[in-house]
């Protein structure tokens, strides 16, 4: 017998288990290696093109915010990477770009980036900056989503250090006032400090289980020189600085004319600059550290129309596949596509606002449609969607 702390084991124990590991190594090391598996280091390379065509089968427009996302994502793994290339630039240090997504509410900033995670296969966390808090104070500090990114990676730290954050709402961390407080601003002003130099690149101490920090507590460092930051937010009232900073009026005979954009153009995020931020109320350390910006447009009607059709998870399919799960088939015409399209728009949530309306006219479908027997098809009509009206059913064909 072998003795440990309250522990026995007898030699034929040690033998069966030395013959098992020694049966199983060869299986393990056999395995093919996957460059992108769960717990691998290195990143799939896929080039500008295929991760926009990968983020266009599941987010329908914004175009230019793809391609800006693209072209940094592939450019901070090259990034990562270069440490293993040598040429003549083998002394200049590549740069990280964080990203900031501008747009209006529903416009598709986290679906963008929580697809970018999903085609990269790389960890991936969403963090929302309204519960950040400076350090010391009641809430989660910044260093807490570097917690949920470990949590990502099943606590893999090498895998960790080159995931993906995005911190959503950045625009409610905006300061209080428009000059710099004289008193604490916890919330505001304090968070944006406190998100520099995890931004930038540091080595933070994170709790392997998150929470608070207290002194005893065994700490896991990561370093986040190698994680992509992406922020987002509606940045609500931004659109009325942007505009009265290229609308501002011009005195005398010579004067150039006044070139003037409406506040409420779909495009009018396309025009912002760091000024624009600055007044809006971030701190100028902050946006030197976001170098990409991009903005996302309004959604228009054919925007919406397809959003509801063509992606892969589409609303429309996803109703569809709930009814075909019972048996029937789920058809909206075109009058139905046209009259939800209309009232969404009219809620000015953007997508948000889809599934807001087909919720509200489905409710009462699929509440009494089990209480029809021998329905094969449901057809849902611009009346069923303005009007409540019921929609067209079809009995199932008698089998001979």
């Amino acid at each position: 017998m072998v003795a440990g702390p309250d522990v026995y084991i007898c030699d034929r124990c040690i033998n069966d288990a030395s013959g098992i590991v020694s049966t199983d190594a060869p299986l393990s090391a056999a395995k093919p290696s996957n460059p992108i598996s769960r717990h691998s280091g290195k990143t799939a390379r896929l080039s500008p093109h295929e991760i926009k065509s990968a983020l266009d089968e599941y987010v329908v427009g914004q175009d230019q915010a793809k391609k800006a996302l693209s072209v940094a994502v592939y450019n901070h793994y090259k990034r990562i990477d270069s440490a293993e290339y040598y040429s003549e630039y083998e002394d200049v240090e590549l740069e990280k770009s964080n990203i900031m997504l501008i747009g209006p509410t529903g416009t598709g900033k986290t679906l963008l980036a929580r697809t970018l995670a999903r085609v990269l296969d790389v960890p991936f966390s969403i963090s929302d900056a309204t519960a950040l808090t400076e350090a010391g104070y009641v809430g989660e500090d910044v260093e807490s989503i570097l917690a949920h990114l470990l949590q990502a990676a099943d606590f893999n730290v090498e895998r960790a250090e080159r995931g993906i954050i995005y911190i959503d709402e950045v625009d409610k961390v905006a300061r209080k006032a428009d000059n710099a407080s004289i008193t604490r601003d916890v919330s505001g002003e304090g968070v944006q400090q406190a998100l520099l130099k995890i931004l930038e690149g540091t080595v933070a101490g994170v709790p392997p289980k998150g929470g608070r920090k207290h002194p005893e507590q065994s700490l896991i460092n990561i370093d986040t020189s190698n994680i992509l930051f992406i922020v987002g937010g509606a940045f609500d009232g931004l659109n009325e600085v942007i505009a009265n900073r290229i609308s501002s009026s011009s005195i005398g005979f010579s004067a150039d004319p006044v070139h003037k954009l409406d506040k409420f153009d779909p495009q009018i995020f396309r025009h912002v600059e760091p000024d624009d931020l600055l007044r809006f109320g971030l701190i100028p350390e902050l946006i030197g550290r976001l170098p990409v910006i991009s903005a996302l447009d309004n959604l228009t009607e054919e925007a919406m129309r397809s959003i509801l059709q063509e992606p892969k998870n589409a609303l429309l399919k996803q109703y569809q596949k709930l009814f075909s799960m019972d048996g029937m088939e789920l058809i909206f015409d075109d009058g139905a596509i046209e009259a939800v399209v209309s009232k969404a728009k009219a809620l000015g949530t953007g997508a948000r606002g889809l599934r807001a309306v087909l919720e509200k006219t489905m409710l009462e479908i699929m509440f009494d449609i089990h209480s029809k027997s021998n329905i094969s098809r449901c057809i849902i009509t611009r009346e069923t969607v303005e009007h409540k009206a019921e929609p067209t059913f079809e009995a199932k064909k008698a089998t001979a």
